[in-house]
């Protein structure tokens, strides 16, 4: 039986979109089930007392030459964006109810691409239209399903089971109860699906 690799993630990240990149090869290497778990990363910084990198600025610094160095090795494009940082509370509920109607590869895939590949900001409603529109997606439906108390509740739901299993930022990963944290850490994923 085949693993499942639970990738728990906030768009907002660029280490998550990094991470997103990478995870149809490990799918393909190792045979496992990727199961996304959308989260929000402010709630997940909030409960545990954490901080983004933008807050810290030798943190900041160093993302800065170390998010387009992994770019590189992973040979995906990557583009620092100028609205950075976005609130991502609409854009993550709107995951949920892309899940729910049958579109969240779609719906993922647009949103990771226009913030970190063509630098948009997606937090703004007429952007985030626009992004959806153009990846062939019913716009209108899913930011207004992103209001519906059922997507907001499980996005409360998620971002606290994250935090309660020991998530602390974006991205996080588990193979069966093991975590790991950050893109940086997918040699030990990959390994862990593999064992």
């Amino acid at each position: 039986m085949p693993k499942r690799l639970e990738f728990w993630f906030d768009v907002g990240s660029p280490t998550a979109y990094l991470a997103h990149t990478q995870m149809p090869g490990i799918a393909g290497r190792t045979g496992a089930e990727i199961v996304w778990r959308p989260m929000l990363l402010g709630g997940v910084f909030k409960a545990t007392g954490n901080a983004p990198p933008g807050d810290v600025p030798a943190k900041s610094a160093y993302y800065a030459v170390d998010l387009p160095r992994f770019a590189r090795r992973y040979s995906v494009p990557y583009t620092r964006n100028p609205f950075f940082p976005i609130m991502t509370l609409g854009l993550m509920r709107g995951c949920l109810a892309a899940e729910r109607d049958g579109c969240f590869k779609a719906y993922v895939d647009a949103v990771f691409a226009a913030m970190w590949v063509e630098g948009r900001n997606t937090g703004d409603f007429e952007v985030l239209r626009d992004v959806l529109t153009a990846a062939g997606l019913d716009a209108e439906a899913l930011i207004a399903a992103a209001q519906e108390l059922t997507v907001k509740q499980q996005l409360i739901t998620n971002t606290e089971e994250a935090v309660a299993r020991g998530a602390f930022g974006a991205p996080t990963f588990f193979v069966d109860d093991e975590i790991f944290f950050g893109q940086d850490r997918l040699d030990f994923v990959e390994e862990a699906l593999a064992g």
